[in-house]
């Protein structure tokens, strides 16, 4: 079960991690024109924060357990992008945009996954 964790933390992470900065290093208005139409919902500065918080998610992830550091941060980082995901499937539900709320749904339980076995029989 631990090197399934370490997999679908990975996962996780990679997807984060592309998706953070993603955020952080293009405008809204770039953003908006892709397949981020959700933005025009939010303010630029709430688009980084966004981001910033999905990359501090993704290193948390992996880096408290690899480096044996804090690893209780693992199952508190899975639970922080649970949270977001929360969030990202109320925007789109609001916004009648179903096919992201599937893909935000699989990404919330395989969050809650990490965060459930990583607090609890599959701690660190």
């Amino acid at each position: 079960m631990n090197i399934f964790l370490w997999i679908v933390a990975g996962v996780l992470a990679a997807f984060f991690l592309a998706a953070g900065i993603t955020k952080l290093s293009q405008s809204k208005e770039k953003l908006q024109a892709g397949q981020m139409k959700w933005v025009e919902d939010f303010s630029a500065g709430t688009v980084k924060f966004i981001g910033a918080v999905e990359l501090l998610g993704a290193i948390g992830l992996i880096l408290p357990a690899a480096l044996d550091i804090a690893p209780i941060l693992v199952p508190l980082a899975a639970t922080g992008l649970a949270v977001i995901m929360i969030g990202a499937i109320v925007t789109h539900g609001r916004r009648k945009e179903f096919p992201p709320v599937a893909i935000n749904v699989v990404i919330l339980i395989l969050a809650l996954l990490v965060a459930i076995f990583r607090f609890g029989p599959n701690s660190f």
